[in-house]
């Protein structure tokens, strides 16, 4: 307990996420739901750490440093708080891809593919800015001994995120049945996502890595001009009225 306490201290900004996962996905999926979600996200994200820092499967060769034992909660060599985030992150993703592909009916494996694809979206500010945790207050948890090409970052990370994403939330999807996908309001989920965007490219910009903040801006600057415009929907017919019915293109 105590060190349940100490992480909480430690870590209030993750567990703020935390809390807003929980209150965003009981307004959206209901609270069994929103429980499934999380109790199956979280476990898959954790043994792909524990593997991960064995044997760099899925993300690549990295290590935890253990600086704050003691101070915080692990699982074996894995701070509860990192994996603990993939649960609010996952969530995020997930209801930003049922926004976006609320009209096409998606199949479960691509509405899961595409959570992992804007989960690692998001990592891709995440990750750099966690590597330079010593000049922040994250503190300097872990390191990629061999580096990466992507600001300190190996590419495996990118594609690991992907398959932890679309893995967890393909579970969830398959537990949840029919229903898994439908819910209320995705809305407070997409403000996660961009909440979790916008407190990531902060730390960055405070921490003086401005190549970072660009590439990152970018990155989902794009995005969201794709996922506004949405190329790939067929357009209306000139002249019809607004009854649902979608016309060729």
């Amino acid at each position: 307990m105590d060190l349940l306490a100490g992480t909480l201290v430690l870590r209030p900004y993750v567990f703020a996420f935390v809390a807003c996962f929980l209150a965003a996905g009981c307004a959206d999926l209901g609270w069994r739901r929103t429980l499934l979600f999380g109790g199956l996200v979280w476990p898959v994200a954790w043994l792909a750490e524990f593997s991960s820092t064995r044997t760099g499967v899925p993300f690549g060769l990295y290590h935890y440093t253990g600086a704050t034992r003691g101070q915080e909660l692990y699982l074996a060599d894995v701070p509860l708080m990192d994996s603990l985030s993939f649960t609010f992150l996952a969530y995020a993703g997930f209801a930003l891809a049922r926004g976006v592909l609320a009209r096409r009916r998606p199949s479960r494996a691509r509405l899961a593919l595409a959570t992992g694809l804007l989960m690692t979206a998001l990592d891709v500010v995440i990750d750099p800015a966690a590597v330079r945790g010593e000049r922040w207050f994250l503190g300097r948890v872990f390191y990629y001994p061999e580096g990466g090409v992507y600001f300190g970052v190996p590419l495996s990370n990118f594609a690991g995120w992907v398959l932890v994403g679309a893995l967890g939330v393909g579970l969830y999807l398959a537990a949840a049945g029919a229903a898994g996908a439908a819910g209320g309001r995705a809305w407070p989920g997409i403000a996660l996502y961009y909440a979790v965007l916008a407190f990531n490219l902060a730390v960055t910009a405070w921490i003086g890595e401005w190549g970072l903040v660009g590439a990152g801006a970018a990155l989902h600057a794009a995005l969201a001009l794709t996922l506004c415009v949405r190329p790939w929907e067929p357009r209306r017919r000139a002249g019809a009225v607004n009854t649902g019915d979608i016309g060729p293109v």
